[in-house]
């Protein structure tokens, strides 16, 4: 083996996964911006981004994802407000979403398709615990956008049976959620039945296992965090808790282990 071209080679490997996680910094950053804007009615392109405290405008080395906030030690410059550290937090999740969704798929459709998914999910996830709401601006253009590039995908391969998986499971999810929503409308908004045909089809896309233990992970997570804020008196039996960040959960699980969950539990009935 050339040893020259083994070590091009393995620094290419190593590029990728930084470039990208580099890459879902600069888009967690951009998140922050429109999951305080979008559920406030502002335009995500301006004013410049103002610390809400002394209200001057945020300079370009400030806005440096991550570093900046440590080199500030969560202050603004002008006025030592607290920034909190939800806007870093947002950045290094995007950033580790992205480089696991690098890991999952490669470079190529479904890396555009689901790290895009993966964007909305952590901008809907920071709307949904702080003002309880799924704003349709973020998740009804998911369907075209999903549907697009799954189409494409199929387009370059030639196998058109996925995007029927997708269409199919984005249509189950929404219905299983739109009957939740009419049996238990205080514990179901429709905004989770929106997202819920928007998740049905990434999941779909991979196979009916991802799809149906990505659906019944949601709930799962939704039961053992709802048990454990209860008995950590953080809620009471009537709470309302946003089931938005459940169903990410849900899918991300879908996503990276239903294939293998699906085919254990159904190899041991097989046997």
């Amino acid at each position: 083996m050339d040893l020259s071209r083994a070590g091009d080679l393995g620094a290419v490997a190593w590029f990728i996964p930084v470039f990208v996680g580099l890459f879902g910094l600069v888009v967690g950053s951009f998140l922050n911006v429109v999951a305080w804007r979008v559920p406030n009615g502002q335009s995500i392109v301006r004013p410049p981004s103002a610390c809400p405290q002394c209200g001057h405008e945020i300079r370009k080395r400030d806005n440096i994802p991550v570093l900046s906030w440590l080199l500030l030690r969560g202050k603004c410059r002008d006025c030592d407000a607290r920034i909190s550290a939800k806007y870093p937090l947002v950045e290094l999740v995007t950033a580790a979403l992205f480089v696991l969704v690098w890991w999952k798929f490669g470079l190529g459709v479904e890396f555009i398709a689901y790290a895009y998914l993966a964007a909305i999910a952590v901008a809907l996830t920071v709307i949904d615990l702080q003002f309880h709401r799924l704003p349709d601006v973020l998740v009804l253009p998911a369907y075209p956008v999903l549907g697009a590039l799954f189409a494409l995908e199929c387009a370059i391969t030639g196998e058109w049976w996925p995007l029927g998986q997708a269409a199919i499971g984005g249509a189950a999810l929404f219905l299983l959620y739109f009957v939740a929503a009419l049996v238990y409308p205080g514990g179901m908004g429709f905004g989770d039945v929106k997202l819920a045909g928007v998740l049905g089809m990434a999941l779909g896309w991979l196979g009916w296992g991802p799809l149906v233990v990505g659906a019944f992970s949601a709930f799962i997570v939704g039961g053992v965090v709802g048990i454990a804020m209860i008995a950590a008196k953080r809620a009471g039996r009537k709470s309302g808790l946003p089931f938005g960040p459940f169903m990410f959960a849900g899918a991300l699980v879908g996503v990276c282990f239903g294939t293998q969950l699906w085919n254990a539990y159904t190899g041991i009935w097989a046997t």
